[in-house]
């Protein structure tokens, strides 16, 4: 009978040490699961942190570059006034000595009748 006993006490120790094997590995994945996940969550802050730098960057440039388009607009039609004006002066000149000037440009002949 002692035999039987030691038997069952072996299969029984097997089968727990078995069972204990696979609850083990089974909260070894969800330990790594859990940690993987807390460390996304920890992450998102700083990456949302890292993609708001580069907006900001991105914007600052941007801003930058329309600013200088801003300028450069406001220069050439300055210098497209100028001329409008030297043109005028000169056409003028050439009415009061008697020589008809050329016809403007189709362009130029649109602008004075809409303004655009």
């Amino acid at each position: 009978m002692n035999i039987w006993v030691a038997v069952f006490g072996m299969v029984g120790t097997v089968l727990a040490a078995a069972f204990a094997a696979k609850a083990t590995r089974a909260a070894s994945r969800a330990t790594a699961d859990a940690t993987r996940a807390a460390s996304l969550a920890q992450a998102e802050p700083n990456q949302r942190a890292a993609d708001l730098a580069a907006f900001q960057a991105i914007r600052d440039d941007m801003q930058d570059e329309i600013t200088e388009m801003r300028d450069e607009t406001r220069s050439l039609k300055s210098l497209v006034r100028s001329f409008a004006w030297y043109v005028s002066e000169l056409t003028s000149q050439m009415r009061s000595h008697g020589i008809e000037p050329p016809a403007p440009p189709d362009r130029v002949t649109e602008y004075n009748r809409t303004g655009v």
